[in-house]
């Protein structure tokens, strides 16, 4: 996959059995937003992918990335945990972890179970995903 749309973007989550089931289902979401946010521009779009191949593959490492899920489940989650802060956490119960300065373009998005995680996913499509994909796309006709 060493050619990309100019305008793609990441959804990446875990490879377990669990944040397929559960994690997934919130990744095709967010697709689905950003393909709408996108829509009318062929190469402004989303691809759903594992935290195992994102991890194994480190040409996709430059592209914008959000993911999915917690460090339990989510490798991805774990290795960004440290290096983005939270721009937005709710008394603990879920995360949503970005560059304030918008210069790093990647976001990650968690709770402490299911249901905090799907607040968090809709609360970064109300608030931060129409911003994140205006900085992703900047510059494309």
């Amino acid at each position: 996959m060493g050619d990309h749309p100019g305008g793609l973007i990441l959804v990446v989550t875990g490879s377990t059995l669990r944040a397929e089931q559960m994690d997934r289902p919130l990744a095709y979401f967010l697709q689905k937003q950003i393909d709408e946010l996108g829509d009318g521009h062929d190469e402004r779009m989303a691809l759903v992918i594992s935290d195992r191949y994102y991890l194994t593959h480190p040409d996709l490492h430059s592209l914008p990335t959000i993911s999915v899920g917690g460090p339990g489940v989510n490798r991805l989650a774990q290795k960004l945990l440290k290096k983005l802060p939270a721009v937005l956490t709710v008394e603990g119960k879920f995360f949503i972890q970005m560059d304030p300065e918008e210069v790093v373009l990647r976001a990650s998005i968690w709770g402490m179970d299911n249901p905090q995680t799907r607040i968090a996913v809709v609360t970064f499509a109300e608030r931060y995903l129409p911003r994140f994909t205006a900085l992703c796309w900047q510059g494309q006709a």
